[in-house]
Order: C-alpha cells, then structure tokens, then sequence
C-alpha cells in the first residue's frame, strides 16, 4: 500500500468513494471523453479523484493502491462514470504496443495481488471482456480463480468498511481488466488479503508495515504454489521504521520466486528520490513506470507520466506521475546493469519498464459493485496499477519464464522489443542528489519509463 507519511495520513476526515449515486452523463458525453481523452486535453474539462483514501477508524489514510480515475469535471471529485467505455480498449493498447493477434502466445496465468472483498468480482469482470469480444473467463469454465491469501474461499464483505472495500474493488477492477487486455487467453487467479485495520493503522500510524508486507509474502507464496506464471501488484508501502526487514527480511524472500514474473507499480507520486515503495525497490520485482499515451487509429506517442492537477474543491495543486527513484539499502536489480546502477550510486534502481499509466489519458474499466453507494459503471483510470498488471500480463503471454529473476531478462531482451521513451519528466524540481536519468526520460534507461514501453512479445 501507498500509505501516505503520518503528518498527512491523519489529519483529515472522511472523504473517499462513498457518497450519493449521480446519474451517468448522456451518451454524447461519451464520445467527447473519447475524444478528448486520445488528443491529451482531458485534463481540460476534467480533475482526478483519488480511489485510494479512505476513512479507518476516524482517520483518513491512503489505502495504498496506486490507481487514479478520473473525475466528473473540474469541480467534483466524483467519478466520472460513462455509459460505454470511454478509455482506451484492449484493442487499442494491443496496438499502442504493438501486440500480436490476441489469438497467439502462451496460454499461462496471471496472479493479482489483493486486498479486501469483491463479491462481483467474477460478473464486472465479464461485463469488461464481454463488451471487447475477449473470451469469457469464468469459474465454471475454470480460467479465474478466485481465493484467499492462504487457498481458501473468497472473502466475505464486511459492512463496517464498505467504503474501504468499495476502494478497493477499484483496484482490483483495474488490475484485471488490465491483465484481461494484455493477455486475452491467460487464466486469471485474484488472491485476496483481508482488510486488517489494526494492520493498516500500524503500518500508516506507527511506521510499522511488517506485518501488512508478510501479507503480502503470503499471498506471492500462494501464488507461486499455484503455478502462476506473473504476479502482479499495485501497491506501495512506505517502508517506515522497518526498512532492513522490508529489504531483506522475510517479506523480502517470500517474493522471490525465480521462473515466475514478480511485478510492482512503481508508484503515483513521481520521483521519490530515495524514500522507495516496497516491493518495487526490491531487486527480484520487476518495478513497473509509466507513460501518458495519447493518439488513434494505429498511430500513438508516449511520453513519461508526470503532472500537476487541481483536485475539485481545492486550490492548491498536487503532483502525480510515475514514481522513480533509488533504493539505497538494497544492491542493484537483477541483471540491471552497472551503466544504469551508476545513476543511483550502485544501487537499484528503479523503475525497469513501463506502460500506459497516465489516467487523463487513462484506459477503460468496469466496476459495478459499490457496496458504500459510491458510482459504478464504465470508468476511465489509470496509475502505475494500470502498469503493472498490463505488463504481467505480457510476461505470461510471452511465455518465456525459465530464466526469469526479477527483470533481468528486460535488460538483456532483443533490441527492438522495448520502445525506448525519450521526453517527459516525473519531478518538479530536478533529480538532485541523483543523476538527471533517474526522474527525466532520455535516450536509454530513465526512472519514469525505465527501458521503455513493450513493442510485441520479444522482451518476454
């Protein structure tokens, strides 16, 4: 989980997805998104909302995910909901990458990684794939799994934190649909970790996420029991008073697990220096960036994600972006080499590689559960969450996963099999203490966009 630095995880009070139901725009409406979505002037009639605050216990904190959606317009932080998708489709991010018929490549299965409840699951799931002609993945037919961090039976909602889970279904919503458009014919498991309050407000109060990183160590050892072939995670966990534990402790060697992708989102909040989110940081985890993609019809550019937004109701900007950085606890990633270590001092660095993630110019995502009477429908997200899964997705498409460490085979792939991303930065303010690579794209490795964006398979 991102979970925001005490000083700001405590100070305000409810707020989140909870909140009356607002009739979807007409149809019309739809189409304008679209469009203005693709060109990258969304951000003109349209702010952020942020699905991962929430309120425990009388606190708001940040729930940890790593999605934006976006809003209703420029004045409401509700999201924005579409009758038809509005966001960018599997077909088209299969030819923003360059991915082959959706027909071909392995067959293999994607693990999610996540938190809390989502008893329609299964049903928004199929609405997405219905509505873009993927193949049903169902239950019966045996392509989705879905089970609790240690093999047993979904969760069972719980009302007392209905707007934390609704949160949460965001998420998990976007996790799959992403995993569904990069990997058509893979199976699917969600494997899903109970929402511990007292573990949240440890690990956000105390500076104590630990226990809430073993979680996340039980639910990767699951994974792999299960024979998946990637294992993808959107969230991000300051690491607190407990970083040599995070670092190499024993939530550490549960997620490594070579032979089987183990991914990260890279975070949301641009450049973050040397304050890393575990598990990204770690060596053996592939550390997903991301891009803003803007275009049609075939033709697309990408640029690495970073920005200001105005939140509705507020007048003070924030700065989103992906989130780059070293960790300076840890040795380089596997396989990354000393030219891109160098940028950090010898350390990893991150991130590795990178997919669309800029939420104003974000993808399609369905969620109909809102057990807190939030809005459902088609929304329009994004966030390194969006990253993430994409690109598990692609590892398990591409089959090739016998010598897989982390990232080590990225920095060895064919050339031409990674688009690099040569502009666009994730900082205000410069890079400073490390080299300008680590929050600026340029030619080669950069932290934003790390070895660029998948061009086809040959990287997987």
């Amino acid at each position: 989980m991102q979970l925001g630095r005490v000083a700001a995880a405590a100070v305000l009070l409810v707020t989140g997805l909870a909140g009356t139901a607002v009739a979807a725009p007409p149809e019309s409406s739809t189409a304008a998104v679209s469009s203005a979505l693709r060109n990258g002037t969304l951000g003109d009639s349209h702010t952020l909302d942020d699905p991962c605050g929430g309120v425990v216990q009388g606190h708001q904190v940040d729930l940890g995910c790593l999605a934006r959606v976006v809003a209703q317009d420029r004045t409401s932080a509700s999201p924005l909901t579409t009758p038809a998708p509005a966001g960018f489709s599997p077909a088209e991010l299969a030819r923003a990458f360059g991915l082959p018929d959706p027909a071909t490549g392995a067959k293999g299965m994607v693990t999610i990684v996540g938190i809390g409840a989502y008893p329609a699951l299964e049903a928004d799931l199929g609405t997405y794939r219905s509505r873009f002609g993927l193949p049903p993945c169902t239950t019966a037919n045996g392509c989705l799994k879905v089970s609790d961090y240690h093999g047993g039976p979904p969760l069972a909602p719980d009302k007392d934190l209905a707007s934390v889970e609704e949160s949460y279904a965001t998420e998990t919503a976007l996790d799959l649909d992403l995993a569904s458009a990069a990997c058509p014919g893979c199976r699917l498991s969600m494997v899903q970790i109970p929402m511990d309050v007292t573990r949240l407000l440890g690990a956000v109060l105390l500076q104590q996420p630990g226990p809430l990183a073993d979680d996340f160590g039980t639910a990767v050892k699951y994974a792999a029991g299960l024979g998946s072939n990637a294992v993808s995670m959107s969230y991000g966990i300051p690491t607190g008073s407990q970083g040599g534990y995070l670092g190499t402790g024993a939530p550490a060697v549960a997620l490594h697990h070579p032979g089987m992708a183990v991914l990260a989102a890279s975070g949301d909040r641009g450049y973050l220096g040397g304050a890393q989110l575990w598990p990204q940081e770690l060596p053996w985890v592939t550390s997903v960036g991301g891009t803003s993609l803007t275009g049609a019809n075939g033709s697309f550019t990408q640029h690495a994600w970073g920005g200001l937004f105005t939140p509705a109701g507020e007048q003070q900007q924030r700065w989103v972006g992906a989130g780059s950085g070293c960790a300076l606890d840890l040795g380089p990633a596997q396989g990354q080499p000393a030219a891109v270590t160098a940028n950090c001092d010898g350390h990893r660095a991150g991130s590795d590689v990178a997919a669309v993630a800029d939420p104003l110019t974000g993808v399609a995502v369905y969620r109909g559960y809102a057990p807190a009477g939030g809005k459902s429908g088609w929304l329009v997200a994004g966030g390194t969450s969006a990253a993430a899964p994409f690109v598990a997705g692609l590892y398990a498409r591409g089959g090739h996963l016998s010598g897989v460490d982390g990232p080590n085979t990225l920095y060895r792939a064919p050339a031409g099999s990674l688009t690099d991303i040569a502009n666009g930065s994730n900082s205000q303010q410069g890079c400073a203490p490390f080299k300008a690579a680590v929050c600026t794209s340029a030619p080669g490795w950069d932290g934003p966009t790390g070895l660029g964006v998948p061009s086809g398979l040959g990287a997987f």
